[in-house]
């Protein structure tokens, strides 16, 4: 995990050796391996026959729902994880504050939802591989189904650690003192700098001139003001 520096979530333009949005995400390599192994054992052993019946049946029980839900949330956070790569290599291309906001949203509601699916589908898991009655298939893929809810424990632990990142990025971001009038173009519409506004109070800044005027000489040169 790296941390980012404040004042650069959101408010740079110029991508200058910035951290990213997805500066946790170097973790997301771990996070797809995690995903692999879950998905992955459901689809290789997660499916055995019984002594009575050919047909192949989910090894959690036999409950269909248990193996589709175990492989639909590894494979979608598998993808989630490879889509947030892509978008950090692009971030620093974000021009738009409010785009780089929407990122930082999206990063921190989907981490937050995830980490609860991972969550129930631990459990879902585990609660159905405990009702799943001994046999020759239960002990061929055990290892396969014991390994899907291990890694779906630890796919928990992994995204509520992305989640709180994610939320650590957001409140630094909106933070008015990131905002600062050096990070966006000046403002065609704003008063000149240093003109005296007029309000009777003498300033202790340096006067200067408005623009497109000319100095006017109230004494032009060579030419005396006669005494009377």
């Amino acid at each position: 995990m790296h941390l980012i520096q404040p004042g650069t979530v959101f408010g740079s333009r110029d991508g200058s050796s910035e951290p990213t949005v997805c500066e946790s995400y170097p973790s997301s390599s771990l996070l797809q391996i995690f995903s692999i192994i879950v998905f992955g054992s459901i689809i290789n052993e997660g499916y055995v026959n019984t002594e009575k019946s050919p047909i192949l049946r989910c090894i959690f029980n036999g409950h269909e729902g248990a193996c589709n839900y175990g492989v639909a949330i590894g494979l979608i956070a598998f993808l989630a994880c490879c889509f947030f790569l892509v978008v950090d290599l692009h971030f620093q291309q974000i021009s738009s504050v409010k785009d780089r906001k929407r990122v930082v949203l999206l990063d921190l509601g989907f981490s937050g939802f995830w980490s609860f699916f991972w969550f129930v589908g631990f459990c879902f898991l585990a609660n159905q591989w405990q009702r799943t009655p001994q046999s020759k298939g239960a002990t061929q893929g055990g290892d396969a189904a014991r390994a899907a809810i291990a890694f779906s424990f630890f796919s928990i632990i992994s995204w509520v650690a992305l989640t709180v990142k994610a939320l650590q990025r957001y409140r630094l971001g909106t933070d008015m003192s990131l905002f600062a009038t050096d990070q966006f173009p000046p403002d065609p519409n704003a008063g000149y700098p240093g003109y005296p506004t007029g309000s009777g109070v003498e300033s202790t800044e340096t006067y200067q001139s408005p623009p497109f005027t000319e100095t006017l000489n109230t004494s032009p040169k060579g030419y005396q003001v006669p005494a009377y």
